[in-house]
């Protein structure tokens, strides 16, 4: 668990992501939040959009972010039964699989507010649900197949199942538009970070 921050402040007022990746199923969560919140409503957030869902995780490796070596931070996950694990301050790839996810997330963001001048947080969700149904090389399989059991359903497959109708013919085409071009990111994301990989080994 990481955040991006210094992102340009959206009409929602968010000007962050919180990023929660499971090591387990490789699925990530985007949250969109202001850098000012306090640690009572990131733990509202974190309640609510990963609790809730996903239970209570036995251990999460962490930066040392001063929210997440605070005393209530620690105090909250003792009380649920969670390891805190923080990343060494002078080795931050411990936690090496959240600041690949976070990369990519940024190329990603990065890409979709040039393509269109938006604000970036309306793209997080298509850009989570790209990022989970994109195919792993470590699980061999999407974070979507290994979290659920099976493939996604997708927009892209709404055509054939004839949603479109029941949605509306432009809303589907805008959303099939905007997860084709994020995919496209993706894939050239990825690209360039195997690259970078294969030079390092």
């Amino acid at each position: 668990m990481d955040f991006v921050v210094g992102l340009p402040r959206t009409t929602n007022k968010f000007d962050s992501v919180w990023v929660i990746v499971d090591r387990l199923t490789k699925s990530a969560h985007f949250l969109p939040i202001n850098i000012t919140y306090s640690l009572e409503k990131l733990t509202e957030l974190y309640i609510r959009e990963i609790v809730r869902l996903h239970g209570v995780p036995s251990s999460i490796i962490s930066d040392r972010d001063l929210r997440f070596t605070f005393k209530f931070w620690g105090s909250l996950h003792q009380a649920l039964g969670t390891k805190l694990r923080l990343s060494s301050t002078y080795h931050p790839q411990t936690d090496g699989q959240s600041e690949r996810t976070i990369q990519s997330l940024e190329d990603l963001l990065r890409a979709c507010v040039l393509e269109d001048s938006g604000s970036w947080d309306q793209y997080l969700p298509l850009i989570e649900f790209t990022y989970n149904n994109n195919f792993h090389y470590s699980i061999c399989m999407t974070p979507y197949e290994t979290l659920y059991g099976r493939k996604c359903r997708t927009p892209l497959c709404w055509f054939e199942t004839g949603e479109n109708l029941i949605l509306g013919p432009k809303l589907v085409q805008q959303i099939t538009k905007k997860i084709k071009i994020i995919q496209e990111k993706l894939r050239t994301t990825q690209s360039r970070q195997k690259s970078y990989a294969d030079k390092r080994r």
